[in-house]
């Protein structure tokens, strides 16, 4: 019975690891991108990573403490940076599809940066991050719920 609850807390940190990692990657990524290669990000590029910056302190300390309970906190930013991410892939890959505001300013939001394998782009990264740190809360929910 004690090894059944310690392997369920060690899975719990794992979750917790995994969607610290992702969101670690996801926004070092976006530096590189910005920083590096000189993508100069669009606006809807930015409302991205003000979902995804803030997901790697509150994951990175949620894992350190092994708080299971962080998809309070994370599972509503991972959800509205997913939506975002699904709003400017439609927007650049959907002719007509203008989005409910169109960029005025600076860089379109239509423009792809990338194009690996017709349909990997910086929008579609971050949406797999954030469909991937959502996964890992929801799972988390489900689990905690169970106890």
């Amino acid at each position: 019975m004690m090894e059944n609850r310690k392997t369920e807390s060690d899975n719990r940190g794992v979750l917790l690891y995994s969607a610290w990692f992702v969101s670690l990657a996801a926004t070092l990524g976006s530096l590189y991108f910005s920083e590096i290669k000189e993508f100069i990000p669009c606006e809807l590029c930015w409302y991205q990573r003000i979902a995804m910056y803030p997901l790697v302190s509150i994951l990175g300390i949620a894992t350190f403490r092994n708080d299971v309970k962080a998809f309070i906190y994370v599972l509503p930013l991972s959800l509205i940076g997913g939506t975002i991410s699904i709003l400017h892939y439609l927007e650049q890959k959907v002719p007509g599809f203008g989005g409910f505001k169109p960029c005025v300013n600076g860089v379109p939001c239509s423009s792809e940066y990338i194009n690996w394998l017709g349909f990997v782009t910086i929008p579609f990264l971050a949406l797999v991050a954030f469909t991937l740190i959502a996964a890992a809360m929801i799972i988390l929910l489900v689990k905690n719920k169970s106890n």
